[in-house]
């Protein structure tokens, strides 16, 4: 970590209204790609569909396969009046984690969100938590029901209703736990991915469920001050080989998303014998083992002056001002030169946010 002052307000930027994209592209990779080249900075503007010409064989491409759950239950109390349960985790006693909307949602009060197969279901808040988050009990249960009886939860930012909610999962999504959307995993179709796996192109999975507390903006003056959000994650033994087998023949580990940049960095913290809140001074090494396997939460936090083992090069979308993914960028690739991407973007009327355009960083 670096010693020099760290301001919030250095992650600060203006961006028009209307540049906040409220509808996907169409075929997703047809969207831009901003590229920047760490090595001097130099910016070209390209599509999704060019990432081929970017990446040679012997990369590995790895790839966040976790599903959105349809986590947004419209229900109302028994008293009367409309309320709403945004899911964002399931506890191991059954009970969920969610964050409640309405008035007067107190331990105890129920709520009937669904009509199950003629049967009702209530869910029952059994504890307040810290602000809107609550603690909640279904009765019947709905942990595999979701899809049926939930919808898609948008990001605050996006207005539009999307026609289909699968537009908002990746076209590799396997695993069900997330409350948004790895949105650089959106812009991957399935025939580049085969063009890319013709061209010689690894392809290794990770999975992290991405939560709510990633638009959240940071408020701390000093950004290391920030409680970072924490996020379960499972880095599997076959995808730790695959990272070292690639490194070890000289071919670069290319993250798809920062949630995937966050889980390859976790690993290679694992690697090195440390929790993954635990600094790593730069000058450890992981040897041979890059990465190794990991199941649990991370609270990895990157900052500028992260020093990056297990990431090459990244492709991500353009994030919220003041938020932990900014952070995250301008650590990889150099504040000074996402500073001149953003505004290159915002000269050339870039699309920003979950359904945005990308950048790619080499």
């Amino acid at each position: 970590m670096i010693n020099t002052p760290l301001l919030i307000a250095d992650f600060a930027y203006e961006l028009p209204p209307g540049m906040i994209a409220q509808t996907p592209i169409e075929p997703r990779d047809h969207a831009r790609m901003l590229v920047l080249e760490r090595d001097g900075g130099a910016l070209t503007h390209r599509h999704i569909y060019d990432l081929p010409e970017f990446l040679r064989p012997g990369d590995l491409l790895v790839l966040n396969d976790t599903r959105v759950l349809h986590a947004r239950l419209i229900g109302h109390k028994e008293s009367g009046g409309q309320a709403e349960l945004l899911l964002l985790r399931r506890r191991q006693d059954g009970q969920w984690e969610a964050l409640a909307r309405g008035k007067k949602l107190t331990t105890g009060k129920r709520l009937l969100v669904a009509e199950d197969h003629g049967r009702q279901v209530w869910a029952t808040i059994t504890a307040a938590l810290d602000g809107p988050r609550r603690l909640v009990h279904f009765d019947p249960p709905i942990d595999d029901r979701l899809d049926d009886l939930g919808h898609v939860p948008l990001p605050p930012y996006i207005h539009t209703p999307l026609a289909d909610p699968e537009r908002y999962q990746t076209v590799f999504s396997r695993h069900n736990g997330s409350a948004a959307a790895p949105t650089a995993g959106l812009h991957f179709t399935p025939d580049l991915l085969l063009a890319l796996r013709d061209q010689g192109i690894g392809f290794a999975y990770v999975t992290l469920h991405v939560g709510l507390d990633t638009f959240k903006p940071v408020e701390a003056a000093d950004p290391r001050r920030h409680p970072i959000h924490r996020e379960w994650m499972h880095f599997s033994a076959e995808t730790a080989r695959a990272v070292n087998d690639t490194r070890l023949r000289g071919g670069r580990i290319i993250a798809a998303g920062t949630t995937s940049v966050r889980t390859l960095e976790t690993a290679a913290k694992i690697a090195l014998g440390l929790a993954p809140c635990d600094p790593a001074p730069a000058h450890l090494a992981c040897g041979w083992q890059t990465t190794a396997a990991f199941t649990g939460e991370t609270d990895l936090f990157i900052l500028p002056g992260h020093h990056f083992r297990a990431v090459d090069a990244m492709l991500t979308n353009f994030h919220l001002p003041r938020s932990t993914l900014l952070m995250l960028v301008a650590a990889f690739a150099g504040k000074p030169h996402i500073d001149r991407a953003y505004a290159a973007a915002i000269a050339e009327n870039y699309r920003f946010y979950s359904f945005g355009d990308a950048m790619l960083i080499l």
